[in-house]
């Protein structure tokens, strides 16, 4: 029953705000607004992310590279925490029998 009713006020609160014109972001209503204000305009970026998925492939390209670093750092931390081996077989050789 109360899941059935949160159901149904989420749904009519998500009607209610959908049939708003336009939902500005902080750009707009605010920076935008103030920058008005003061005698500025809002001038055209010169690499416009807000076309197309070049925002999605510059994060992905990141995330990449991100990844790659923290596991490359990883690998270096775990190589330094693993005892050399090398050193224990060539002092077992060396022991008489």
């Amino acid at each position: 029953m109360i899941c059935t009713l949160t159901f149904i006020l989420s749904f009519q609160l998500s009607v209610s705000f959908a049939k708003s014109d336009k939902w500005t972001g902080v750009d707009e209503s605010v920076v935008e607004k103030y920058a008005e204000e003061h005698g500025r305009k809002a001038w055209t970026p010169f690499i416009n992310t807000d076309q197309g998925d070049l925002l999605l492939f510059v994060f992905l390209i990141a995330g990449a590279a991100g990844g790659f670093v923290a596991g490359y750092s990883w690998k270096k931390l775990m190589d330094l925490k693993q005892p050399d081996t090398k050193k224990d077989d060539t002092k077992a050789d060396a022991l008489p029998h």
